[in-house]
């Protein structure tokens, strides 16, 4: 990998707290992802399914957790199933976890080859009621691909058709969205990282320049900092290109007198940062471009303060909704009639602010965490409104990843990234 080693503690800590949640006589099991083909022999990059490393720190394919916390025997209260390494796979691939590295990584002493697990699973099987199954139930997910966990899972209910099946995703929903302070160090890694993507990319660009040079910058930052890379697929949007929500093409010219919106995030140790900022191809606003990024940063930095304990995200957004409606109407893109005639179900301000302000951050971009619940202290959301006018061929986002504190406002974990218009001009044109 090429982030530093991670220390085992971490992943100690979180299994306890997801044992300490299990029903008495019930075990879990966790799945790596498989390896994505592509075509002829062909991958896609590994990406490790996130629960097993929240709570392993395991990060290749073919592993398996299981957690059996009222185990008779011991050893077989937490359990690590790997692919068996030997001389040709390291030759062929490069190194894979040994039993002892990856107690090192986990802090699990009990480690099998996975060629072990069938008849290990029998005997613990028959000592539990309860087993519990991963299943994705994010609200944004939508999937059409059948994962490795889902493959076990089938397996697992035909194979032992009389255990009570739970679902551990409620209480990883719960857990995950809470951060450890070790977690919001690597977030904040990885939001330094994109800030000297950033601050390269205000050195680079200028009238001419394509979107995907761009981008490129951003690679080439991240890759020298131990960041596998995005966090996401970038978007880099100049002009009206911006007004695509999700343009991803990345392939056009940025023109002298546009805008760039530029939602761009460097990933570190498998945790996200998420960061947009907007700028002048130029290295100047014009006055009326300067005027609407001023009102979403007013909107931004008012929304911010917002995220404290016990905040509910659906109130929170009706708020947001008023600020935004306010300075629509100072920009004057709404009017009164457009506020007093609006359709409750969608506002008027929907019209140049159609997405949501904020979203659970961590190990997934758009991370676990249960929205009619409470807000609570050391979870991590993005703050990103934008205001969107294709009649006049730009869009402006701005957006923060920050902490919620136990009092007071949020800590931005992407203070030190220059965001005020002025800043932005000085940097580029100095």
């Amino acid at each position: 990998m090429k982030y530093h080693p991670i220390n085992s503690n971490l992943f100690i800590k979180n299994r306890k707290n997801f044992a300490a949640q299990m029903k008495p006589d019930s075990l879990a099991v966790f799945n790596s992802n498989d390896i994505y083909p592509i075509g002829a022999d062909s991958t896609m990059p590994f990406e490790q399914h996130r629960d097993i490393f929240y709570l392993s720190g395991v990060d290749q394919e073919e592993s398996i957790l299981v957690l059996f916390p009222d185990c008779p025997k011991e050893k077989h209260r937490e359990i690590l199933f790997l692919k068996e390494t030997n001389e040709h796979i390291a030759v062929w691939e490069g190194e894979k976890l040994t039993k002892e590295k990856a107690f090192e990584t986990s802090g699990i002493k009990t480690v099998y080859w996975l060629q072990d697990l069938e008849k290990i699973l029998f005997e613990i099987m028959t000592q539990c009621d309860t087993v519990y199954i991963n299943t994705n139930e994010h609200y944004r997910a939508s999937i059409e691909t059948e994962t490795r966990e889902a493959r076990f899972t089938k397996w697992l209910k035909d194979k032992y058709p009389a255990h009570a099946v739970a679902k551990s995703n409620p209480i990883l929903q719960r857990l995950r969205s809470v951060k450890d302070q070790v977690e919001i160090d690597l977030i904040q890694q990885a939001c330094n990282i994109t800030e000297k993507g950033f601050r390269r990319v205000l050195n680079f660009v200028k009238p001419g320049v394509y979107e995907f040079n761009i981008e490129a910058e951003f690679m080439h930052e991240f890759l020298n900092n131990r960041s596998k890379g995005f966090a996401y697929t970038p978007i880099v949007a100049s002009g009206n290109n911006a007004n695509v929500l999700h343009y991803i093409e990345n392939n056009q010219p940025c023109n002298a007198g546009d805008l760039i919106l530029m939602d761009v995030g460097a990933e570190y140790a498998n945790y996200s940062s998420d960061m947009t900022r907007t700028i002048p191809v130029s290295g100047t606003f014009s006055e009326r471009q300067k005027t609407v990024y001023n009102a979403v940063n007013r909107v931004k930095n008012e929304a911010t303060k917002m995220l404290v304990p016990g905040t509910i995200w659906e109130d929170y957004h009706v708020e947001v909704g008023r600020l935004m409606t306010s300075e629509l109407l100072g920009l004057g893109l709404l009017d009164k009639a457009d506020v007093q005639n609006e359709d409750p179900n969608w506002p008027a301000y929907k019209k140049y602010f159609m997405h949501g302000t904020s979203h659970h951050m961590g190990l997934d971009t758009h991370d676990y965490g249960i929205l009619t619940e409470p807000m609570q202290a050391n979870m991590v959301f993005t703050v990103e409104p934008g205001i969107y006018i294709p009649d006049e061929g730009f869009g402006i986002r701005l957006e923060d990843d920050v902490v919620i504190q136990e009092t007071g406002a949020p800590f931005n974990l992407m203070r030190n990234i220059p965001i005020e218009a002025d800043e932005i001009e000085d940097l580029m044109n100095s």
